[in-house]
This record gives structure tokens, sequence and C-alpha cells, in this order.
């Protein structure tokens, strides 16, 4: 890619929409889900589904890393800053995701701040970096502190995380650890179509999925071939640019039309069938698979998530610290579970623009930029507005 312009042109996509209307048959409709959160913000930003006819509709999944940690994940990484006086290090987003007891990352940060001091404790704190080697610095600037990067994400922020947990063993550091929250997107995937949650959320039609991007820079397209052939859905792996978007939902459109169901690549300048060989590796060494994770709106995933290695125990801080997941429920009101899954839209959530906001976000979807709720807030909702008048 040499320009980012290139993939924004306003005559390809006027091109691109008008053979989508033809690719599109009359006697059927198309419901494709964008599994990534890059996706559904390229969606919401650039209008796409105004180009699109009635009968393509798109889905927006759970590709959203902040989004699908559950509560009790964000409970456990305030506990570690609040009772067990670490120096706790997160990237941005997750500091606003809501917690129990109408606490936040950033609510607890606050509150350690006015406590510190008490009764001549060294309290806990909570900072917000811009990398996991910010969290490393701290901990080689804090050697007397326990310092514990709270690391999130799909496949793609993986691999660093696995190259921070080696340079702290090389370094000899035994005051850092990685509260490791790593999840993995094709389980995520298949248990959209299959998982007894459907009786609590219901069910949602999916003929194809637009396949995650920087995701498949890392594990590739293989991954997918099984689940396409298995399930009949086709999947195409698409870059973030609009006209990326539509490229993908025309090519899922002819998949459909002829009735196959197969892996294709619309990302090529990126992606490849194998992938990053030597990520890979990285990431076989330094984790595991875990038996069981919990995803906020899809519950309790098997191999959905990684974990340390034994090898590496000394850096885990669930071992460290003997931390316990707690199973949490959602916010009563809060309907961010059947989003994740595709069977709502955002705007179909009572609290949506009024009590949940960007500002005081009541659900995950509605923190991060990436977030379904946050991009409909952003570029959507204005369009609401105009169709009710």
């Amino acid at each position: 890619m040499k320009f980012i312009d290139e993939f924004r042109d306003g005559d390809l996509a006027r091109g691109l929409a008008a053979a989508i209307r033809q690719a599109a048959r009359a006697d059927r409709e198309y419901h494709f889900m964008e599994f990534c959160g890059g996706h559904t913000h390229a969606i919401s930003r650039y209008g796409v589904t105004d180009l699109l006819p009635p009968k393509v509709r798109m889905i927006h999944g759970p590709g959203c890393p902040v989004c699908v940690l559950p509560i009790g994940r964000i409970d456990m990484a305030i506990a570690l800053a609040r009772d067990l006086g670490v120096i706790l290090c997160s990237y941005g987003d997750p500091m606003r995701v809501p917690a129990s007891g109408g606490l936040s990352l950033l609510k607890a940060k606050a509150g350690l701040g006015r406590n510190a001091g008490d009764k001549g404790e060294r309290r806990g704190e909570i900072r917000m970096i811009y990398s996991g080697a910010d969290a490393l610095a701290i901990a080689q600037q804090n050697p007397d502190r326990e310092v514990v990067f709270f690391a999130i994400g799909f496949e793609t922020t993986t691999p660093p995380t696995a190259v921070l947990i080696k340079q702290a063993q090389a370094l000899g550091l035994g005051n850092f650890s990685v509260f490791c929250c790593h999840v993995l997107t094709p389980s995520a995937i298949a248990s959209i179509l299959e998982s007894p949650e459907v009786r609590q959320w219901g069910s949602v039609r999916i003929d194809g999925f637009i396949g995650p991007a920087h995701v498949s820079t890392i594990i590739g397209t293989r991954p997918y071939e099984f689940f396409a052939e298995e399930y009949r859905k086709p999947v195409v792996i698409a870059g973030f640019e609009p006209l990326d978007v539509m490229q993908s939902i025309l090519m899922l459109i002819r998949q459909v039309n002829a009735g196959r169901a197969v892996v294709e690549n619309e990302f090529s300048r990126a992606v490849t069938r194998a992938g990053n060989r030597k990520a890979q590796r990285l990431v076989a060494e330094v984790f595991e698979l875990r038996r069981s994770f919990a995803w906020r709106g899809l519950g309790e995933l098997p191999y959905s998530a990684l974990r340390i290695r034994k090898e590496f125990a000394d850096f885990d801080a669930e071992r460290r610290f003997a931390l316990r997941y707690q199973a949490v429920a959602d916010h009563p009101a809060c309907e961010c579970g059947a989003i994740l899954r595709g069977v709502k839209r955002p705007q179909e959530c009572r609290i949506f623009g009024s009590v949940c906001t960007p500002e005081n976000p009541i659900g995950s979807c509605m923190v991060s930029s990436e977030g379904a709720c946050a991009a409909h807030y952003s570029y959507g909702r204005f369009a609401d507005l105009a169709a009710v008048s």
C-alpha cells in the first residue's frame, strides 16, 4: 500500500457499491458479521452501510478485546493494586471499563491516590502506559515494588507480551509479572454459532464473516479453513479501510450466491496463509492454551485464551498472587452481551446514548473506540435521529 487515500477513493467506492447492488440477488437477504472492532469503526465512520442495498445487513461481532473482558477480570486487576499493593500498569482503554461496585480502574486509581499515605502504609498504584515496555521500565525503576502488566488483546498483541516476559527473564526482574488476559479469535467465532448462550441472548442469522485483519497477520488465514468447512460459512479476511470492507462484502456475496464456503484473503498486501511463523513460535514458547476462559457476552469458552507456561511461572501474576476469577453479572440494563453476539444493535439498548455514553459508560461496548456502541454513538446516532424525524 503506497497511499492510504487509494483505499478511501469516492469514485472507487461508488463503483464497488454498484457492483454489490448488481451481485445481490433480489430473492434473498445477506447477513454478514464483521468480527473485528476496527472493521466496525470503519463501517460506521465511512458510512459503508449507507452504500449497501437493504438486503445486505452488517452485524457487529465480539472483535473488541476491551469489550469482551468480563467484569470479574477487571475486579482482579483492581484487587492487585488495592488489596495487594502492586503497581498495576494498563493500557488506556481498560482503565474505563466498568467493574463491580461502580468502580473502574480509573476510579480505583483516583481512590488509591486519595488514600495514599494512610496509616503509613505503602498503597498500590494504577498507571496508564502506552506499551508493555513502559511497564518493564517501571519495574526496573522500582526494584522494591511489585509491578504487574495488565496484558489484554487478541493474537495481535500476544507476541509483544511474550517478548516482554522473555526480556524480564533475561534481566532477572524478580518484581515484574504479567496478568494475562489474551484471548483467541477462532474459538469466539465458532461459539457465536453453537454456544448454549443463545438461550439467553438469542440467535442471529449469519451467512458469512469478514475476518480480522491484524489478527490474521499473525495467525494467517489457515485457522479459518476448518471453520469455513465445518460450519459452511464463507470467510473473507479484510483490511481496515472502507474499500477493503466493501470489496470483502462483494466477495462474500459472490461466495454465497455460488454456494461456496471457503476462506478468501482480500488483505493480501499484509496477510498470508501461513501468517507470521516467527511470532507464532514465540507465542508457543511462552504461552499455552487455557482450558476455559470467560468472555463478556459469550460465557465460558473452552480453549479460547492463553496462559503463561510453567517455564515462565515466575512472571505469571495469577500464580504469584494466587488470583481467582469470580464471575460477576453485567449491569441489568446493559445489552452488551447481546450486542457482542450480534443479536442486538447498539441503538436497541434502552440506555444507549442517554444513561450510557462515552463519558459515562455503563457497558464495555461504549468504552473503546472499537466498541460497537462507541462507534455508533460517534457516527451513527445522528442518522437514527434523522430517520425518526
